[in-house]
């Protein structure tokens, strides 16, 4: 059992680092079941499919409140479905460190969807939060060829867009305190399925040859993967405070960087390595903010 404060602090801060790292390795099979002729969409659907599954005990007696709360739920749904989708597509055709980045923009987009939609004051903080990510993505979208920023490729927009919905939808789970965190994690799932079924049968996705290996390996990445960070992540962020854990979280990035290169002949180029720096340094100052406005 975790009896002290102490104790159960070293337990959520080992939970955060172990679902950071989780985060930060699970590109690769994801990568490995692509290699078998899975496309993003049927990879991404088998996957969350999964994770939704086992979820169930849990969370499907918590569905009945998409109807109590449905302009809280219903936006999760949507946003976390494209947060993930995006997210799984980005990381399976770009560079990993480069959509981890872009992808660490969010606390930009949380900042400005939160003074715009809460009403939460922009602090001189909150300022240079905003001028040091914008600086830092300016710096790693730039391109030589074109002679100014802008996203290079699919994988850039995915990312960026990924940030963005994974924003979104926190605003929305900070809005709705009175809803329990199953309902807010199964329909997050649950977004994630309906959007890559509706996505394959607008983009005529044909269904891939599977073999046993194929689907034991999507049901492993799903369970053990994503829904075993996910709840590590959770357990953490609720026992330890915002600040503290957001800044633990980032272990992502390192974890993502040293398995890139490892794993990958991926590289970064200076320029990217420096507007890098710039968005950790200004996710790091965001923590921050957060820890005043508690």
């Amino acid at each position: 059992m975790i009896g002290s404060s102490h104790d159960r602090k070293l337990v959520s801060v080992l939970a955060l680092l172990a679902g950071a790292a989780l985060w930060g390795l699970v590109w690769y099979p994801m990568r490995l079941l692509e290699e078998t002729g899975l496309s993003g969409l049927w990879l991404t659907l088998l996957i969350y499919s999964f994770t939704l599954f086992a979820s169930l005990p849990v969370t499907g007696r918590k569905f009945g409140e998409i109807t109590q709360s449905p302009a809280i739920l219903w936006p999760i749904m949507l946003a976390a479905g494209w947060t993930n989708i995006a997210f799984v597509l980005a990381i399976l055709d770009g560079n990993i460190l480069r959509v981890l980045l872009l992808f660490y923009l969010a606390p930009v987009w949380a900042t400005l969807l939160g003074y715009y939609f809460l009403g939460e004051r922009l602090t001189r903080r909150s300022w240079v939060v905003l001028v040091l990510a914008m600086a830092g993505a300016l710096t790693m979208l730039w391109s030589p060829a074109m002679g100014w920023p802008w996203p290079s490729d699919a994988a850039d927009w995915l990312a960026i867009t990924s940030g963005m919905a994974f924003a979104i939808s926190n605003l929305f789970v900070r809005k709705g305190q009175s809803v329990s965190l199953a309902a807010k994690l199964g329909v997050s799932w649950l977004g994630v399925v309906v959007m890559a079924v509706i996505l394959i049968v607008i983009f005529q996705q044909p269904v891939p040859e599977m073999d046993l290996v194929v689907v034991s390996g999507a049901a492993a990445t799903g369970i053990f993967g994503i829904l075993v960070m996910t709840t590590l992540v959770q357990y953490g962020v609720t026992h330890m405070p915002v600040h503290q854990s957001a800044v633990i979280l980032l272990f992502e990035i390192v974890v993502g960087a040293i398995s890139q290169q490892l794993l990958t002949n991926e590289m970064m180029t200076l320029r990217e390595w420096g507007g890098g720096v710039l968005i950790i340094l200004a996710a790091y100052l965001s923590t921050f903010q957060v820890n005043n406005k508690n």
